[in-house]
């Protein structure tokens, strides 16, 4: 059986592996998925995360989650924008999370970007998941 959404399978491995206290976890490869551990790399919410080929050929994402007195940096990760109910914003219609204390990460025709550089840039694009 195929999967449906590997962008909320990534999320929910982050929730999970944070719930545990987790340092690191893998996960199949997608450009897609590359893109957002990129942005939450930029934004501080990750330490690191790595692309390598396994002995079976397959691309794996190992991400190395970040952590504050013990505490998981990432209190909330949520999807926002799912396979049966896209949500696109325009660049004047993009929301502020909790005041502008987290972020939204957005596909956009620009690339994967937080909420912050897509306001910069004057693009909007479909809100892909949230982060605070």
């Amino acid at each position: 059986m195929t999967m449906q959404d590997p962008m909320a399978d990534m999320l929910t491995r982050i929730r999970n592996a944070q719930n545990a206290g987790i340092s690191e976890i893998k996960m199949p490869s997608a450009k897609l998925k590359i893109a957002v551990a990129s942005v939450l790399k930029e934004e501080g919410y990750i330490e690191d995360f790595q692309v390598k080929v396994s002995d079976t050929g397959m691309s794996v994402l190992t991400i190395c989650l970040r952590y504050y007195d013990g505490k998981p940096v990432i209190e909330e990760i949520k999807r926002v924008s799912r396979p049966g109910l896209r949500q696109y914003r325009g660049k004047d219609e993009i929301p502020n999370l909790k005041g502008g204390l987290g972020i939204y990460i957005l596909s956009t025709n620009k690339g994967v970007v937080s909420d912050r550089v897509a306001r910069k840039n004057g693009i909007g694009g479909e809100l892909i998941c949230s982060v605070f």
